[in-house]
């Protein structure tokens, strides 16, 4: 009989460390990233795969159960343990909230796709990563909080390495889209001395621009650190409502300068880090070796550590496990109360 209570305890304290972490002293819940990117090779290289991976990073560390579906796996629940939280990273798919759990929805792209019947539906948190279309689509019954993308300076950080394969005077990273990207060809035409990693351009550019049709993600922190000049451009919807590319947050938080066509909302802590252009002739300036707009390599570091601090993973993870814990408190005082 001495040895019951010991294996009572044992089970009692396995079933506190699967709803609470000791090591952080959070609960621990099992969350749920959906994403947009279909199953197989075809969606490895899609952005959401990458942003769902460091956000699901950032939330274990939080001592989170993190799982992440792609589009043929959103009808899947939590398994041994049912979901907590559901969080919709919105894309190119409808998202629906979940029966029993905290719903949030994070738009981070495709903003023309959501409609307010998408907005309307039973979330206990909206996010936007556009500060502007936030404020515009809040309602008195659905406030839409502004949350722009993020970086993880664990990777992306100035005193990482350099790659001496990488070296470029004028970046680019990112398929055609299958379209002639403006900045693409507007760089050409500058006479840029162009690099680029991305499928599809034969099609539109001479070849010799064409590094590789890919640059696999753990190496583009070093070659942004690598190049003279990292290039940025956004789909024009996603200028147009301020939706700030994540490629920003990451080269900033290196320390590169960085090229971009006009966005909105551009936060403050990159400071001269990105200029933006708004004429070929402009960014013809702009590529000039001796324009003297571009801070110093003490101002970029500076700018990076902002980046890092305010713009981190890490700090997204914070703010919504803090939003889904008082969501979820509100649920509990709510059936409490009935």
């Amino acid at each position: 009989m001495s040895g019951l209570p010991r294996r009572a305890a044992a089970l009692a304290l396995r079933r506190l460390r699967r709803r609470w972490s000791l090591a952080t002293g959070r609960p621990r819940l099992q969350w749920a990233i959906k994403i947009s990117a279909p199953e197989g090779s075809t969606g490895d290289v899609w952005g959401d795969v990458y942003f769902a991976h460091d956000l699901a990073v950032s939330l274990r560390a939080l001592g989170q159960r993190v799982r992440i579906d792609r589009l043929g796996q959103h009808g899947r629940t939590g398994g041994r343990f049912s979901d907590d939280v559901v969080i919709h990273l919105v894309g190119l798919h409808d998202p629906v909230p979940q029966d029993g759990a905290v719903n949030l929805i994070w738009v981070i792209s495709h903003p023309e796709l959501v409609t307010d019947q998408v907005l309307g539906r039973r979330w206990n948190g909206r996010y936007a990563a556009s500060l502007s279309w936030a404020a515009e689509h809040s309602a008195p019954d659905r406030a839409v909080a502004g949350l722009l993308q993020a970086t993880d300076p664990h990777r992306f950080a100035p005193d990482g390495p350099r790659d001496a394969d990488l070296e470029a005077d004028v970046l680019f990273v990112g398929k055609t889209r299958e379209v002639y990207r403006p900045i693409v060809r507007d760089a050409i035409e500058a006479g840029a001395d162009l690099q680029i990693y991305g499928d599809g351009w034969e099609a539109f550019i001479d070849p010799r621009y064409v590094r590789a049709d890919f640059l696999a993600n753990e190496r583009v922190p070093a070659a942004y650190r690598s190049a003279r000049i990292v290039l940025n451009d956004h789909w024009a919807d996603m200028a147009d409502e301020g939706f700030v590319s994540n490629r920003l947050f990451d080269a900033v938080a290196v320390g590169a300068r960085v090229v971009s066509d006009d966005v909105s909302g551009l936060p403050e802590e990159f400071g001269s880090s990105v200029q933006v252009y708004r004429s070929p002739d402009e960014l013809h300036a702009l590529l000039d070796p001796a324009a003297t707009v571009w801070p110093d390599a003490a101002a970029r570091r500076r700018a990076a550590g902002a980046v890092a601090q305010a713009h981190s993973f890490d700090a997204r993870a914070r703010r919504l496990l803090r939003d889904v814990l008082v969501a979820r408190a509100s649920r509990h005082r709510a059936r409490r109360d009935t």
